[in-house]
């Protein structure tokens, strides 16, 4: 995970201060949610792909890869 993270978290009032960085369990669920925005820009490629709209999905593809390198999470 990466520093926006702890801004999210430190912004929700989940984090408050912690010099040695986010809790596990926190940054765990963090990383699942990303990682399910993930799923469903595949799942939007997929029904592209399927209507013939190539550049629709080529899109969706880019959109997962920002997200995952907004994160800081591994696809």
């Amino acid at each position: 995970m990466n520093e926006r993270i702890r801004e999210l978290a430190y912004e929700s009032g989940l984090l408050t201060y912690n010099p040695d960085g986010i809790p596990t369990k926190l940054e765990k669920f963090a990383e699942l949610i990303v990682k399910e925005c993930m799923r469903m820009c595949e799942v939007t490629e997929m029904s592209f792909v399927t209507h013939d709209c190539d550049v629709e999905a080529s899109g969706a593809i880019t959109v997962k890869q920002f997200i995952a390198e907004h994160f800081g999470v591994e696809e």
